[in-house]
């Protein structure tokens, strides 16, 4: 297994707008697509800008697949673009891939 962590930068007073679209768009488009969805977190203490998740695939190539398919989809385009009508809602977006120890529960 491959796990991609992302940390998303909001721009100042979007992040429930980020939070509705991936709860609205995002999300339900991934399942399309197969991407795996293994959680969402925002800090309690600390940055207050930031939302973090991490998505599994079966490795880069699965990876690349299916989110060059998300990224492709018509109907991920017009949210995009409907979402961000006012500006765009991420500053900056840090991801990495991560894979699992031979120890740990997650494989």
């Amino acid at each position: 297994m491959l796990y991609e962590l992302r940390i998303y930068e909001v721009v100042p007073g979007k992040l429930e707008a980020l939070k509705a679209r991936f709860v609205n768009h995002a999300i339900p488009l991934w399942k399309k697509h197969g991407i795996k969805l293994v959680g969402f977190w925002e800090p309690l203490v600390g940055t207050s800008n930031q939302l973090v998740y991490i998505l599994e695939f079966n490795d880069m190539g699965h990876r690349e697949k299916v989110w060059q398919a998300f990224m492709d989809d018509p109907e991920w385009q017009q949210a995009r673009r409907e979402t961000e009508k006012d500006g765009p809602l991420v500053a900056r977006v840090i991801n990495s891939f991560w894979r699992p120890t031979p120890f740990s529960p997650l494989q």
